[in-house]
């Protein structure tokens, strides 16, 4: 019977169980997994929220998939306060570099949120400066290219601060903590 895990994964970890050098915080320092599971996508060491993970192959090919249209989405908190232009822009899709060419990221939602995010403070927290004013998005992807969503907000002039996967199908991170993982019953009502 295939396995199915939720977990925050905090900043600074890698979505991976082996370390490429002694330093490095892995997915096996958070839980301990059952063999054979492992995480649907990535997210970077510096961005932090959900990852599922899974012995589900079938599962696996399915979520990762752009054609069949998973939706993921981000809060993303950014330097500056982006105008409706570079909102339109990540809508539309906008020309990023992935292994070294040229690349238009598919049709995306993107909204300016009124007020941050309920999350937790981040370990370490994020750099501020307090002549540059910060601002957050929410940006909903149906693919998931390296560093996509940086590469998308540094294009339109916002570097990112912080980015949180809050959103995976139809599971949230509702009111999880990072490092929290719990695992799910029912995973195909995505």
């Amino acid at each position: 019977m295939p396995r199915y895990f939720l977990l925050y994964k905090p900043y600074g970890y890698l979505s991976q169980f082996t370390r490429e050098v002694p330093m490095h915080k892995v997915l096996g320092d958070l839980y301990d997994f059952p063999e054979n599971v492992y995480p649907v996508g990535r997210l970077d060491q510096d961005s932090e929220g959900l990852l599922l993970l899974t012995d589900d192959k079938a599962l696996n090919k399915k979520m990762l998939d752009p054609s069949l249209g998973h939706e993921r989405t981000y809060w993303v908190q950014v330097e500056g306060i982006p105008d409706g232009g570079a909102i339109a822009s990540l809508e539309k899709g906008v020309e990023i570099r992935v292994n070294k060419k040229a690349y238009r990221t598919r049709p995306a939602r993107a909204q300016r949120l009124v007020e941050a995010p309920p999350l937790p403070d981040r370990d370490p927290p994020i750099r501020f400066r307090k002549n540059i004013p910060t601002s957050w998005l929410e940006l909903a992807l149906i693919e998931g290219k390296n560093r996509q969503v940086r590469r998308m907000c540094a294009k339109v002039g916002y570097p990112v601060l912080r980015l949180v996967r809050c959103r995976i199908g139809k599971l949230t991170i509702g009111e999880m903590q990072p490092g929290e993982v719990m695992e799910l019953e029912d995973i195909y009502n995505l």
